[in-house]
Order: structure tokens, then sequence, then C-alpha cells
């Protein structure tokens, strides 16, 4: 699993560990690890043309004691300094001894325009807010010049701690971090601005409460439900689908389609759309009696496609088995109940939606993902699963919170977010928690996505089509 750490907790434990090392050893474990990760960027070393953008902190030291190792190397090196009295002494001393130039900001614009590889150094992890207007002038000409760009621990006008992005920042091809991948690289909008992320260890003891988790292969592949040998279609679970109208039939279709991949041993739809239902999936048990009448479930899906059906929302809230809200159940369910349920429930908003629940705007929802995840599952003491470009997963009890890793931007297409409910209300059913049944989902769901684009446009129907490679290729590990 891949974990990440406050700045808080990154530095305590730098402090630690600097306190039982001779000083400067942690500088120079950060300073090989990112002359050798850019050294392997830039293929050939000698003779590549490298600039150093260098600010004040620590950062700016591990950039100038990494471009003294490239520059040993026979790059050639040049070092701009955005605050030439509070440039690290040892890391300008290193490079200047190597043979290293130094030049200042006014000459930086030419030596970028030729640079095969630009270093940003400028700001460190406890940086906030964006750019300062040198700066910002220095990474906006990295960007359009040819040369990559190689992050220091974090691009510089990225919050480590959420990934906001709140004025001009580094766009970064490769972000080297130190000791501890931190929230901002793994979060959009600061993911995006990361590029590739690699991680250098530095040794670091950190605690086994981290901020973020990301699940990997081998963590969904211990989740996955398996059905035993005395197994039969009851004891898999039963999911209850309560979605789709009139005006939107194809919602139902798309989450019982999700749901018949996702585990569970048998699927019961109720709502106007059993006819279209039943005649895609006919193993599907349809029912138009409303949800009391049903039959025995392990968990609900209710909202995709629902229209103004507040009366079954409600009805499915008041069950007293784990509930999945989506689309227009989150819009229709009363937050009060919700609050008030003793089993578990997951509400699986996009930005959207969260804004709406939350009374703000779609922007600050997508500025501040992390933040906002925290405060709905904290509002109606529910897991939320808030969908988009990065996927986030939070319980109401803290904790840390999940980020999915897998998809791709082709999953964003009508009815993608339904085969997801599906899929996510079936592995509920099988007895997951609802934090592991959402993480679990969004990973299959988009490592499905991957599949059946392979880089084209796909449709809601193609994910649930490759969710049995995904679960294949995922219970292989």
């Amino acid at each position: 699993m891949r974990t990440a750490y406050s700045v808080e907790t990154v530095r305590g434990a730098e402090r630690a560990l600097m306190a039982r090392l001779p000083e400067g050893t942690l500088m120079q474990r950060a300073a090989a690890g990112l002359a050798a990760a850019s050294a392997e960027f830039l293929g050939r070393v000698y003779g590549s043309r490298v600039v150093l953008l260098v600010g004040s902190g620590d950062n700016g030291g591990d950039a100038l004691y990494a471009g003294a190792r490239l520059r040993r190397r026979g790059a050639g090196v040049t070092a701009v300094l955005l605050s030439p009295d509070r440039a690290h002494e040892g890391g300008l001393a290193a490079l200047r001894q190597a043979g290293g130039a130094v030049i200042g900001p006014e000459r930086a614009l030419g030596a970028i325009e030729r640079a095969d590889l630009v270093v940003d150094g400028i700001v460190g992890i406890g940086g906030k807010g964006g750019l300062r207007p040198d700066a910002a002038r220095l990474a906006s000409a990295a960007e359009r010049a040819r040369a990559a760009i190689v992050a220091v621990d974090l691009p510089s006008g990225v919050d480590a701690d959420t990934g906001e992005v709140s004025g001009a920042a580094v766009r970064a091809d490769l972000t080297v971090t130190f000791g501890a991948y931190k929230p901002g690289l793994l979060i959009d909008p600061g993911r995006e601005y990361a590029g590739t992320v690699r991680l250098v260890e530095i040794g670091l003891e950190l605690p086994p409460d981290p901020v973020l988790e990301a699940l990997q292969h081998e963590d969904v592949a211990r989740l996955l439900p398996r059905p035993a040998a005395e197994s039969d279609k009851y004891r898999r679970g039963v999911l209850g689908i309560a979605a789709g109208s009139a005006r939107y039939p194809g919602a139902a279709v798309l989450a019982v389609s999700g749901a018949l991949r996702g585990g569970a041993g048998a699927v019961r739809y109720v709502g106007p759309a059993g006819e279209a239902v039943i005649a895609r999936f006919p193993e599907t048990l349809v029912s138009d009696q409303g949800p009391d009448h049903a039959g025995r479930v392990q968990a609900w899906v209710v909202g995709p496609g629902a229209g103004d059906d507040a009366a079954t929302v409600a009805k499915v809230i008041g069950a007293d088995v784990p509930v999945l809200l989506d689309a227009d159940g989150l819009r229709l369910a009363d937050r009060d109940l919700v609050r008030v349920r003793t089993a578990p429930t997951l509400m699986t908003p996009h930005a959207g939606e969260a804004a709406a629940l939350l009374g703000v705007r779609r922007e600050e929802v997508e500025a501040a993902r992390l933040t906002s995840v925290r405060e709905l599952a904290a509002t109606y003491r529910a897991t939320v699963l808030l969908k988009g470009s990065t996927t986030l997963v939070a319980d109401p009890g803290g904790g840390p919170v999940r980020v999915n890793s897998t998809g791709t931007g082709w999953l964003a297409t009508a009815g993608s977010g339904d085969v997801l409910s599906g899929l996510a209300g079936s592995l509920l059913a099988s007895h997951l928690s609802a934090l592991d049944a959402g993480s679990v989902a969004a990973y299959l769901h988009g490592l499905a996505g991957r599949l059946a684009s392979h880089g084209a446009p796909i449709a809601a129907l193609d994910i649930t089509e490759h969710l049995p490679e995904a679960w294949r290729d995922v219970a292989r590990d």
C-alpha cells in the first residue's frame, strides 16, 4: 500500500533522524537520489545543460548538491538564485567547487531556453500559496521551454498537505520526493502538476497512521470476496437496487450491470425499469412492489436515475442494512435520516453533487478535494466516495483517506457512475466495509476503464464488460 504523510509528520521524522546522523547526511541522501533520478530522466548526462531554480530553503540545498553531482558527471550546470543572500551555503560551495555557474534571476530566461533539464528547488513542502512574481516568471519560462522539469520533493506552488494550487505553480514532468509521499502529490489538482512521482528512501521512521492511503493490486486482491465450497447465491450476498425511472431506465440497467460483476450472489431490482433490466440481464430478480416487498437483501443501492422518487429513497435509508446513495438519491436523501442510521452508509457524489450537499460552488470542491470529502463524511456521518480525476474515499470517524490510483479520463462518460454504484453495492452485499467496498470498487472500475479504453473513447457498458478481466488481473497477484 502506498501511504502519504503530512508535512508536520515528515518534518518530525526528519528531525528525529537528523539527531542521530552526522550533520548534512540527510541532505546528501536526498541529493544523491535527486541526481540519480535526474540523470536517468536525462538519459545522457555528459554534455547536457541543467538549470537549477534555487530558493532559500532546504529544497534549494538539495538542488545545489544534486547539481554538483551532475556537474561532476559532465553536465553543464547553472544555478539561478532567487534569494542570493539566503541560498544554502554548503550546497552553493559544492556546486562552485564542481565547476557549476551561478547567476541571478535577471539572466535566467536565456539559460532556461537552452536547458535540457530544469530542476525546481524554489519552495519546500512548507510553502503556502502561489509562487511570487519572480519565481512565477521562471516557472512559466520553464514550462514554455523544451526542457524537462524535475521538482524537488514537491512542485513549488502546490500545497503539500492538500494538493491545492491557489496561484502560479511549477508543472513538473517528474517529482522526486524524499522519505514519504505527501498528500499533495496524490490528489488533484496537485497530482496533475507533479507528473511522474518517484520516492527516494532516506531512512525516515514514520508512524502507522498516514493521512492518505492508495491501494495497490495486492491490497485489493486481499479484499476481493471469494466464494467458498459451500457458498450459494444467498450466502454470497444479495444486493437490492432501487434505481431508474420512466425517463432514465438506462441508469437501472447500468447499475445492475455493475452489480452482477461485483461478487454478490444475486441482484434484486426494484423500480419502473424492470422490463429493460430483465431484457438485458435475465438473471436479475425483478419486482415493481417497492423496497418493502423486494425480499431479503444484504445491501441496497438507491438513486441512479431515480428522478423525484423521494419515498423510495426514504424507505431504503430506513433499512437496517448497508446502503449506497448515488445520483438522485443524494439529492433526495434527508440528511438527518442518514446521520442517525446505524448500518453503514456509502455516498458516491461527483464534485457537483458534493458542492450541492455542502452548499458551496463546484470549483471549491475541485480545488480542495481532501477537505471536501472529509467534511461530507463528518456532516453525514457516512463513508463518502468523492468521484473525479482523483477519487477519494473517507470514513466518518477519521483515519486515513483512501485515494484511488487507477482510471483514465475516458471514464468521464454518461453512465460510468451508475456502473460504479452497482459494483460498490455488490461489494457491500458481499460483507466488505463501506470504506473497503468503495475503495475496491473505484480501483476495479478504474482498471476496467483503462482496459476498455486503450486510449480511445468508451461507453459505460464497456466498463462492465471489462470488469472480469480487471478482477482476474488483480486476483492473480
